[in-house]
């Protein structure tokens, strides 16, 4: 997504870009210091140019990764822990592929293993292109610093020239696929199957790569190098299922493991959602099922939707019983003003916040939480307090804070959650009476500009409201009276 950056954003991703190159540069050089095991001033110095080379790599690339988030992805560059988080990885990845290059096999480093994070922690687009970027760092890092042949350079990590390249094609071409296989994967243990589709790129590589640079070529020989191969396929799966849950907790990532669990009766705000406020923890799956569909319908993330639906009311867990979904035959806010019912109502989304940061959770779940009421009134208590005034009343004073929808999915989950509670009072519940409520719904704030910080498109909300009637009408369809009869045995 494309924002626009301040003055003041810029100059803070920059810095933070500046900042993480150099702890970069220091990780690379560290490892140098770790392989030659002496002094290290003494091999910088005998090879000063090629510490240079790969100096002015590190600076080059993380100036063209600045420079492709600008153009293509500036919500990246306005979320420092972002930006900290891509470079960890690298640094991360970087390390873990030295110690296994150096003392287990060349062949055998889980190079695989930053490509799968990197789908995991980006869109797409955004992983494929960093893991380029990656990869030309491992490359020019093994030609220059961490090989010998005919640059002269003495071994640190022990690997080849032949490895290097054919390291440089694995973590390309494998990398990719890796990256377009997890877009399918919803569960932990079919990561597995990706790692062994993975083998079918990564030992063809290695293979007929490295053989000919034998000088005995032998059939165990190639079976020595398959296995390796095989292992650096292991052991990315491997660290990638054992790291990426500490990613999600650290950086608050909403991986689709990581959302399925967050919509568990186990999750700690789902669960005491569901024991404090039971009603409004049956809104919420209803309003998760319709955004899902939509989502679905609309080409957005549906996982993302629906859990982002389960908790976009539990800011109502300070005053459960104050909502109308959690009470029983008494009103609380008959006793209470219009004002102060106000300020008790549209408090939750705000609380809601407040609660999703607390737990740590994506604040992506904060966004639609604040967001899901956008500015609009609330109707039943602005008509109460005009009823008890003489003259008029400012209708902000008895509407929500805002802001408005500023994604698709806040703009899904505004018009789920005011269909399903309207819909819901509905006496008639037929087809006909569905569509016309929902779509004067919508249009309504279409009309108070809802939608003017986001950018849906007319036609997807008009996508959006058949989807909604549809998926209502099968939640409320009418059902067959039960006889008066009494059945005795």
């Amino acid at each position: 997504m494309k924002t626009k950056l301040s003055k003041k954003e810029i100059a803070l991703s920059v810095l933070t870009f500046i900042i993480c190159t150099v702890f970069l540069s220091v990780a690379l050089f560290c490892t140098i210091w770790i392989g030659i095991e002496r002094d290290i001033v003494g091999f910088i110095t005998n090879h000063i140019s090629n510490v240079m080379v790969v100096g002015v790599t590190v600076v080059t690339l993380s100036a063209i990764t600045y420079a492709y988030f600008y153009f293509e992805n500036t919500t990246v560059l306005t979320k420092k822990l972002k930006i900290v988080e891509i470079y960890f990885l690298i640094i991360l990845s970087f390390i873990l592929c030295f110690v296994i290059g150096k003392y287990v096999e060349g062949t055998a480093r889980p190079l695989l293993f930053f490509p799968l994070m990197a789908a995991m922690i980006l869109r797409r687009r955004d992983s494929v292109f960093i893991t380029t970027v990656y990869t030309i760092i491992v490359f020019i890092f093994d030609r220059y610093l961490n090989s010998t042949g005919s640059t002269g350079v003495l071994s640190v990590g022990g690997i080849s020239q032949i490895e290097s390249i054919s390291s440089l094609l694995t973590l390309f071409c494998g990398g990719v696929m890796g990256i377009l296989l997890l877009r399918k994967v919803k569960t932990r243990l079919s990561c597995v199957m990706v790692a062994l589709l993975l083998l079918i790129p990564v030992i063809p590589i290695n293979v007929v790569m490295q053989i000919p640079s034998l000088e005995v070529v032998t059939v165990r020989a190639a079976f020595k190098i398959a296995g390796w191969a095989a292992m650096d396929c292991v052991f990315s799966i491997l660290l990638f299922i054992s790291i990426l849950p500490v990613f999600e907790a650290v950086f608050a990532e909403y991986t689709p493991f990581r959302l399925r669990e967050l919509t568990s009766d186990s999750a700690k705000l789902i669960s005491k959602l569901k024991k404090n406020a039971l009603g409004t923890y049956n809104h919420s799956i209803v309003v998760a099922q319709l955004a899902e569909a939509c989502a679905t319908a609309i080409g957005e993330d549906a996982e993302l939707a629906r859990t982002a639906a389960y908790y976009h009311d539990v800011g109502k867990l300070k005053n459960p019983e104050m909502f109308a979904e959690n009470q029983t035959e008494y009103n609380l806010h008959t006793e209470l003003t219009p004002e102060l019912s106000v300020d008790i109502i549209r408090s939750h989304t705000r609380d809601g916040a407040k609660l999703i940061k607390k737990y740590r959770l994506p604040e992506f779940f904060a966004d639609v939480a604040i967001e899901h009421h956008g500015t609009l009134p609330i109707k039943y208590f602005y008509a109460k307090a005009l009823k008890m005034s003489d003259g008029e009343l400012n209708m902000a004073n008895y509407s929500y804070s805002g802001p408005t929808p500023t994604s698709k999915i806040a703009a899904i989950i505004m018009l789920a959650d005011t269909s399903e509670a309207a819909v819901r009072s509905l006496t008639d519940r037929s087809p006909e009476k569905v569509e016309a409520l929902v779509s004067s719904l919508v249009a309504e704030r279409i009309n108070l500009d809802q939608f003017a910080n986001c950018n849906i498109t007319m036609r997807e909300l008009t996508i959006i409201t058949s989807t909604i009637v549809s998926q209502l009408t099968g939640v409320y369809h009418s059902r067959v009276k039960y006889p008066k009869l009494v059945l005795k045995k």
